[in-house]
């Protein structure tokens, strides 16, 4: 989805930054695990609260955790079990970006979130 006409680095990356949080949902798109992309034909979708996730890049990966906060503001999702110990020895989630991820369970609890799935196929 192009956010501005222009092409200049510059003013997309403004474009970016300064873009609605009902436009920053669609930034946190993580790829589909190949079963899920086999079974709704689509390659990429939004990660939610309660998405079961694999870490495919970084420290943690291979970990796989249930999605427990999304921060559309800093772009970064938390996962469960995905901590760094402080200099006091208390733990911390680690903030991970959404395009180090793979979602291999989605949570379709609600039915508008499988309609949207469903309607890119």
């Amino acid at each position: 989805m192009a956010l501005t006409k222009s092409r200049q680095p510059r003013k997309q990356r403004k474009a970016r930054f300064n873009a609605p949080l009902h436009i920053r949902r669609k930034f946190l798109s993580a790829p589909l695990d190949d079963a899920l992309r086999e079974k709704f034909g689509r390659r990429s979708f939004p990660i939610r609260k309660g998405d079961t996730v694999r870490i495919m890049r970084g420290d943690f990966k291979g970990h796989e955790g249930k999605v427990l906060s999304v921060d559309l503001k800093r772009e970064r999702i938390t996962v469960e079990g995905v901590v760094v110990a402080r200099a006091d020895l208390s733990e911390v989630p680690r903030p991970i970006h959404p395009s180090n991820v793979k979602i291999i369970k989605l949570d379709l609890k609600d039915k508008r979130r499988e309609a949207a799935l469903l309607r890119g196929s």
